[in-house]
């Protein structure tokens, strides 16, 4: 990306493993909305150029074997992994407090550092996760784990009802983590096909709210009582607003999504609830390993929420596309082999 929708396949010299690093040969990479967004020029995190590409299945190239026989002895040349993106500095109030993933000076790949859309890539080792899975598989682990960390901030055990809003890739995450949890899940959304997909991926029920109120659905869903936990996968001041309004007395609140303008609530309702309101953000190890379990035990329709796998000379003109009908696609997923 040499800046808002200016994006172009070109040449860069091949990564180079570094001591402690695996180097691996990039085997497919999804396209997630911040990828979009960067495309759009809306990403603020985002400087130009930048190779995108955070989403990533892969194949070990090299090793320091040193390390590997120290830290994961599991990890060799030649199996496929996925990998965590992000950095952390350490030194931080998040990262002192065991919360990496809300680093303050974290570094995701393809935002603030060039990202995987290449041939190769060196990565530290403890960033990498192996598993009995395909490549399409591997290379939806990290959107997923987005929405299961929303799922476990929000502490969701199996008698609890969750209402998610939001079908999108992070929503589906969190549609599949409580259901996996045993909840009661109810998804939310205005498109059919993505609804027919939170289905499959574990959803009690489903509302599409373009034809039906969410809080006279959900109030009879829940008996009168609204659901025990919302999650907010869609980023809009009226689906912030509503998470409040709709939760239970005592309920929690999770925001995944980023509202782009302010919001204004009615705040009685933080009081009166005695709602917990929480942000998530990234994932933890704890949120990788869960959705590599659900994923080896067939608990989500991959193929469903994928829409296209194409290779990478043709992502430009992807981009575009979904630039202009982002109704056409769930998961876009670039092929390097």
């Amino acid at each position: 990306m040499h800046g808002p929708e200016d994006v172009r396949v070109g040449t860069v010299p091949d990564a180079t493993r570094v001591p402690g690093e695996a180097l691996l040969r990039i085997r497919r990479v999804g396209l997630c909305g911040s990828d979009l967004n960067s495309y759009r020029g809306r990403n603020p995190l985002v400087s130009f150029p930048r190779i995108p590409g955070h989403e990533i299945a892969a194949t070990i190239v090299e090793l320091d074997e040193n390390h590997a026989r120290k830290k994961d002895p599991l990890l060799a040349v030649g199996m496929d992994v996925t990998l965590s993106p992000y950095t952390c500095c350490g030194r931080c109030s998040a990262c002192r407090n065991g919360r990496n993933n809300a680093c303050r000076n974290n570094q995701t790949l393809g935002v603030q550092r060039d990202g995987a859309l290449t041939e190769y890539l060196s990565v530290p080792m403890e960033k990498l996760y192996a598993a009995n899975l395909n490549l399409e598989e591997l290379c939806l682990v990290e959107p997923l784990t987005v929405g299961c960390h929303a799922v476990a901030r929000a502490r969701v055990n199996s008698k609890e009802t969750v209402a998610i809003f939001g079908c999108g890739g992070v929503g589906l995450g969190a549609v599949a983590a409580s259901a996996f949890r045993g909840a009661t899940t109810i998804a939310m959304d205005i498109d059919d096909a993505k609804l027919a997909i939170a289905r499959e991926a574990g959803a009690t029920h489903v509302v599409h709210t373009g034809r039906q109120n969410p809080a006279e659905a959900l109030e009879q869903l829940t008996g009168g009582e609204g659901p025990d936990v919302v999650i907010e996968a869609i980023g809009l001041p009226g689906t912030f607003r509503a998470a409040v309004e709709l939760a239970a007395f005592a309920g929690r609140v999770v925001y995944i999504g980023y509202a782009k303008e302010p919001v204004t609530y009615e705040t009685r309702l933080f009081v009166q609830k005695e709602l917990n309101i929480l942000g998530a953000r990234n994932a933890q190890p704890e949120d990788f390993h869960q959705v590599i379990q659900m994923l080896e035990q067939h608990r989500f329709p991959v193929h469903a929420a994928i829409s296209t796998v194409a290779p990478l000379d043709e992502a430009p003109e992807l981009l575009r596309c979904w630039s202009a009908e982002p109704g056409r696609f769930t998961k876009i997923m670039i092929t390097l082999d």
